[in-house]
């Protein structure tokens, strides 16, 4: 079988040297029907490598409920299959703009500042994890005749923490669970973070955009010997909600790219393909240069301006990287000999073959939704935090009384996560967002009852606010005065995607009004890649045949939902929508992707 090493200066494939021309194509951001479109126009752009993190989460959202790991040991067959090497970065925390950076709420959802370090509980929860990750990739590892050819310990650990006996315990564990290609740690090219993040004997590769020479000339103060790769070569970047999207020039991105590989070094292009953040997986970050300051939640694209769109087709991007690609494949690592020519393009994936304007005809009040369809309701004196109901995404509807009779004074929301419609007495009084702590409300009289309807933004991806709760985690105040006593419910988006939900929504017909659950059907001939608008909506989310689509929200940039073809089908299609705040128009648009691959 081959034998891949890292070398005094390169890497080895057979004891010949060798280069890695890698990137980032994340399966669980891709429909498993367009993997192998995806793959090949990664091969179209000049790469022989492909690499994807792993994330915990989505594998194992529930503690104790069904695992299935099968979709990365197809992911992986799915690479070999397309003649390329991969790169596999399983964790457990991935960051990735995802929720929570990969790590289960359900192990966050202790003491968190014990999540990436030595901690017997944490380290028992991983043991689990990195067991099922190495089932899956220890037999399709390249000395076995697999793709697999280097495996990440952790992601960025310098930018967190400096646990070593953590980071050793995991190169441990993974060579006891059989892993046999070389094993690496990727961090920024700063010193603290390769002085925390990296391991002795094991490969330290750094991340960049831009500055290739001083990046790796840091790297190389830091570790003399061993191949030079850039990890994460950022060719474009993610978009929060009420930002402008993000955009890198083509040429002058092939340019950085172009010095990494005039440097001698292996790159892996961050994103090669970003795809979408379909079900409501999108992450958030912190704001301010500490990352301690107001929440900035991710949009559903992961396009991350990438040379292959979220839609799959070539950018310009594509065309600049495959010519600056072109010239360095020789020496470059592929299974089964040398790299040859570029290939073209595979053809494009079947597009929409006509528009559809499909009625919204039913709906349910969210209360409805949320007591047909929700967890058991809890009953306590202080709020519990979505991590105590068991909700990883979605909603928590929590009720307090305050008591009367007792004159109007302010009322005030402590330790507000992450956005919270507030009704008193059944009306709508405010939306807010926990940028403030406390959240001031306004005034109220007592006795009244206050609903706070908590919706998630996405749990934090990066910096020290890593596995934070959510919903309320302090409490409500009247006045001065805790108001003790709170009925709290929780909806999991997950609950909307079980069998027989639909038929469980107690539904009225019409177009209905207000926050709540919508219905309707979609009419389609000729199924294929699609966009979805949802015309004057507010904020919520779509499911089509029950997958879910992510997150619309107005606040912009506004970009229509991505529907892959293989989620349609011919005839009629349910749709559903998930409003939370007010609804728009009675319908839903789905229009065709234009241009498939074009220039």
């Amino acid at each position: 079988m081959p034998r891949f090493v890292v070398g005094d200066g390169d890497f080895e494939l057979d004891g010949r040297p060798v280069r890695l021309l890698s990137g980032a194509l994340h399966y669980f951001r891709v429909h498993e029907g367009l993997w192998a479109h995806r793959l090949g126009m990664l091969r179209a752009m000049g790469l022989t490598c492909v690499e994807t993190y792993v994330p915990w989460n989505w594998h194992a959202p529930v503690e104790g409920g069904p695992v299935d790991m099968g979709p990365l040991g197809r992911f992986l067959d799915a690479v070999a299959a397309a003649g390329m090497f991969a790169i596999v970065r399983p964790g457990p925390y991935i960051c990735a703009e995802w929720e929570n950076g990969g790590l289960p709420a359900w192990v966050t959802g202790g003491p968190a500042a014990r999540v990436r370090t030595r901690d017997e509980g944490y380290l028992r929860a991983v043991d689990g994890w990195l067991a099922l990750v190495a089932e899956q990739v220890v037999g399709r590892q390249v000395d076995r005749g697999g793709p697999v050819v280097l495996l990440q310990v952790e992601n960025e650990y310098g930018s967190y923490g400096s646990d070593r006996v953590y980071l050793r315990w995991l190169v441990q564990r993974w060579k006891a669970l059989g892993v046999t290609v070389p094993l690496v740690t990727s961090d920024g090219p700063e010193e603290h973070m390769l002085s925390g993040g990296s391991v002795p004997g094991v490969l330290a590769t750094v991340n960049f955009g831009s500055g290739a020479r001083e990046a790796f000339g840091v790297l190389r103060r830091f570790r003399p010997g061993g191949p030079l790769m850039c990890m994460e070569f950022w060719c474009g970047w993610f978009t929060h909600w009420g930002a402008e999207e993000a955009v890198r020039g083509a040429e002058e991105a092939a340019g950085a790219l172009r010095e990494v590989l005039e440097c001698g070094a292996s790159v892996n292009l961050y994103m090669a393909h970003g795809g979408t953040s379909f079900g409501g997986w999108a992450g958030a970050n912190r704001a301010g240069e500490d990352h301690l300051g107001a929440l900035l939640p991710a949009v559903t694209s992961y396009d991350y301006d990438a040379p292959v769109d979220e839609y799959g087709r070539a950018t310009a991007k594509f065309w600049a990287f495959r010519e600056v690609l072109a010239g360095f494949r020789e020496g470059a690592a592929v299974p089964g000999g040398v790299a040859g020519p570029v290939p073209e393009p595979p053809p494009a994936p079947p597009v929409l073959g006509a528009p559809v304007v499909g009625r919204l005809e039913r709906w349910a009040p969210l209360d409805g939704v949320v007591d047909a369809l929700g967890g058991a309701e809890s009953e306590t004196a202080l709020p519990p935090v979505f991590e105590d109901l068991g909700v990883d995404r979605g909603l928590v509807r929590y009720r307090f009384e305050v008591p009367g009779p007792r004159k109007a004074s302010p009322l005030w929301v402590l330790g507000l996560r992450d956005l919270a419609t507030v009704l008193v007495d059944g009306a709508r009084v405010a939306v807010v967002e926990g940028a403030r702590d406390p959240v001031p409300i306004g005034e109220v009289a007592g006795p009244a009852v206050v609903e706070l309807w908590v919706e998630s933004l996405g749990r934090v991806n990066y910096g020290p606010r890593l596995g934070e709760a959510k919903g309320v985690t302090g409490g409500l105040l009247h006045e001065r005065q805790y108001v003790h006593g709170v009925r709290a419910r929780g909806l999991r988006l997950a609950a909307l995607e079980e069998p027989g939900a639909s038929a469980r929504v107690p539904w009225r017909a019409g177009p209905g009004g207000g926050p709540g659950l919508y219905g309707g059907t979609l009419w389609v001939v000729g199924a294929g890649d699609a966009v979805l608008e949802v015309p004057g909506w507010v904020r919520g989310f779509v499911w089509v045949n029950g997958f879910c689509l992510g997150r619309y929200w107005d606040r912009g940039p506004r970009r229509p939902l991505y529907v892959p073809g293989p989620v349609l089908r011919e005839g009629a299609n349910e749709v559903l929508v998930l409003e939370l705040e007010g609804p728009g128009e009675p319908e839903v648009r789905l229009g065709g992707v234009p241009g498939h691959n074009g220039g």
